[in-house]
């Protein structure tokens, strides 16, 4: 007997998180229907006109604004930019000329990541350490 299988659907919100688009933007059709695994990946592998044109021009999620920025999202929450969904345009226009809490989120933001990339060499001289210690003991 043949069971009929009932295709994997998933919230418009996470379709939207998947493909990297701000979902008050998408059409109300994507907003207000459920996704299925077909249709997300038919959209990734041959993404509609207003797909193309969201990623290009936005506006942007928080995540993609962040990212565009140099930041981090808590950076933007400091900056009392919880709720912003910025068009390339206006990322642009504050990369140009920066405001005093974008320099200082985006110096925070290079100091972690070297912190990051310390403690990684760190542990990689530390693993090849534990190695060579470890032949050694056989």
């Amino acid at each position: 007997m043949a069971t009929n299988k009932t295709p994997q659907t998933m919230k418009p919100e996470t379709a939207a998180k998947k493909l990297g688009v701000y979902l008050p933007a998408t059409p109300e059709e994507f907003r207000t229907n459920p996704v299925t695994r077909e249709q997300l990946n038919e959209l990734l592998a041959s993404p509609p006109e207003w797909l193309v044109d969201l990623r290009k021009n936005g506006p942007h999620p928080r995540t993609e604004v962040a990212r565009k920025l140099g930041v981090s999202v808590s950076g933007l929450a400091r900056a009392e930019m919880n709720d912003a969904a910025l068009t390339t345009a206006e990322i642009t226009a504050l990369l140009e000329a920066p405001p005093a809490w974008l320099v200082t989120e985006r110096a925070t933001q290079a100091e972690v990541r070297a912190e990051n990339t310390r403690i990684n060499e760190r542990n990689a001289g530390q693993r090849v350490l534990d190695e060579e210690k470890a032949r050694k003991q056989k």
